[in-house]
């Protein structure tokens, strides 16, 4: 009896999470297309230059604002392999946060070929059921 309890007690315990953890990931609309406005594929760009951001079937929100069909926008620089999507993503060089709700910025990269793409992040940064992620583009700076 006693191990019957200890058993029900874990399984109870393993479901609460992964029910909890399922509360944490926001859907997103059938159609949600995140994509960059500019630079173009391909593009030479300066050491420093501007990255603009696009959205369609969705909102920006700010990081912390639990709003349906809404998040807000990350950028991968020369990111070979995508991250978990099950978790919030983490700041590093390679993944910038915008959770202002910003839909622009500024970068400074060096000489060479580098790859971007765009991640749609929810409230608390994890990727959206069915993430809404940007073709891979590649610039070459000059």
């Amino acid at each position: 009896m006693k191990k019957l309890l200890i058993i029900t007690a874990i399984l109870l315990s393993a479901v609460t999470t992964l029910v909890s953890a399922n509360e944490l990931v926001s859907k997103a609309p059938d159609g949600a297309k995140v994509y960059f406005i500019e630079p173009a594929n391909d593009a030479t760009v300066p050491a420093t230059f501007t990255i603009k951001f696009g959205l369609s079937g969705m909102g920006v929100a700010p990081a912390g604002t639990n709003a349906e069909n809404t998040g807000h926008h990350h950028l991968l620089i020369d990111t070979d392999k995508l991250p978990d999507m099950s978790v919030p993503l983490p700041s590093t060089n390679k993944i910038k946060h915008f959770g202002k709700g910003q839909t622009e910025t500024k970068v400074t990269l060096p000489p060479g070929k580098h790859t971007l793409q765009l991640l749609l992040g929810n409230y608390i940064h994890i990727p959206h059921d069915k993430p809404v992620i940007s073709k891979k583009i590649t610039v070459t700076v000059k």
